[in-house]
């Protein structure tokens, strides 16, 4: 066979592979709709229908009958100072992404600190999910400070061999399984960056559910830190946007950069609406989201012990936040059919997420816990277990397993 010949098959049994998995993905989404028990359900995977009826709420939390918004004032301003007062900061910037807004806060710092490193893990969110925008954008450059999943310690920033303006720091670090360090731990990482002269940022887009895990309230805990960056969907099931709060001089100068940035956008009403609605309906619930989750983790890895799987990981063991990884030693591939065909045959999601490699032979997703979980028993667990494993065990003795990225 020619190099051209195998080069095409190749090509085509890729795109074989792609097509595949695009339909799993197809059929796992219109399952999680249709499913009448669910660990989590984000509400993005809703109806359009279904989304706009989230502001059916919103007259309780804003007056409707106000001015609509433009270029950044009323709801949105309302938005801002409910937001800085959570966080007990002096204020509040609303953008319209997450990268936009970190971008900003850490442009705004390395200008004041006249450092543009960024000291940060290399799982973190700009190293991993926005294509270099740190360097390729705001002329960033980033410091790595372990290659181990998990938050960075006090001596590992301390013996960072070069200089950096700004530490930045995921909480919780969302790759490595929504890990979180402890209060002591969080508490000596700070005061290490402070020892050398750098400001702290958190990468905060799930820092709503981590009062549980630090047993602090939510303003102690961005107290830590000089600028803190949260989202408004991730947690809070809003339509989109995020918010920067910090010292008000630094919140002036990002809304300058907002604008330049092209973060500067006419109305915003109904992001701005869903996000009140979110910080009233959802965030009183997330801890019980958190604690709910433990009791699932536990159930989790009794159901895959009892149902006789070689091996299984939930990680962490004991969730630091609603959501946590589960592992297993199947191709990722086979254990996301068995998971779509559980789903659409019983109705039970037990896990809404897709799957991926980890390497050979090992699958890897994400367990959210929300309030159709609360529901759940360790029993219901462990019974949506073992009827998932047994269509994982047919799965896999139906086809042979390869090492393509899980749907």
């Amino acid at each position: 066979m020619s190099d051209t010949a195998g080069q095409d098959i190749r090509q085509a049994e890729q795109q074989s592979g792609e097509d595949r998995r695009k339909r799993l993905r197809e059929r796992r989404q219109e399952a999680n709709r249709r499913a009448e028990r669910i660990l989590g359900h984000p509400g993005s995977l809703g109806t359009l229908r279904e989304r706009l009826a989230l502001l059916q709420q919103a007259g309780d939390v804003y007056d409707l009958d106000e001015p609509s918004d433009m270029y950044g004032d009323g709801v949105v301003e309302a938005l801002e100072d409910k937001v800085a007062a959570l966080l007990g900061k002096e204020a509040a910037a609303f953008f319209p992404t997450g990268t936009m807004a970190q971008q900003v806060a850490l442009r705004c710092w390395a200008g004041r600190t006249g450092d543009p490193a960024v000291a940060l893990h290399p799982m973190a969110h700009p190293e991993v999910h926005e294509r270099h925008a740190l360097s390729q954008v705001s002329g960033l450059r980033t410091v790595r400070l372990t290659s181990e999943p998990r938050l960075p310690t006090a001596d590992e920033v301390r013996g960072v061999e070069e200089p950096f303006g700004t530490l930045m720091l995921e909480l919780p670090l969302r790759d490595a399984g929504f890990v979180l360090p402890s209060w002591q731990e969080l508490t000596e990482v700070v005061e290490a960056a402070r020892e050398r002269d750098a400001v702290v940022h958190f990468d905060g887009a799930r820092l709503w559910e981590t009062t549980v895990h630090f047993g602090r309230p939510l303003d102690e805990i961005a107290g830590l830190a000089d600028s803190v960056y949260v989202s408004f969907y991730k947690s809070l099931d809003g339509y989109a946007g995020a918010a920067l709060a910090g010292p008000r001089t630094l919140v002036e100068e990002a809304k300058v950069w907002r604008h330049r940035y092209g973060g500067m956008m006419f109305q915003q009403f109904p992001t701005a609406l869903s996000a009140l609605v979110g910080l009233e309906r959802e965030l009183p619930r997330l801890p019980s989201y958190v604690r709910h989750a433990h009791l699932v983790a536990a159930a989790l890895r009794e159901g895959f012990a009892e149902a006789g799987v070689p091996w299984s990981a939930v990680h962490p063991a004991t969730p630091h936040t609603h959501q946590f990884q589960v592992w297993l030693p199947y191709d990722p591939d086979v254990v996301a059919a068995a998971a779509v065909r559980t789903a659409e045959e019983t109705r039970t999601v037990l896990f809404a997420g897709g799957w991926e490699a980890r390497g050979p032979g090992i699958a890897a997703t994400e367990v959210s816990v929300q309030a159709p979980g609360l529901e759940w028993t360790a029993d219901d667990v462990k019974a949506a277990v073992a009827d998932f494993v047994s269509r994982l065990t047919a799965e896999a003795g139906r086809r042979e397993p390869d090492t393509g990225a899980g749907s």
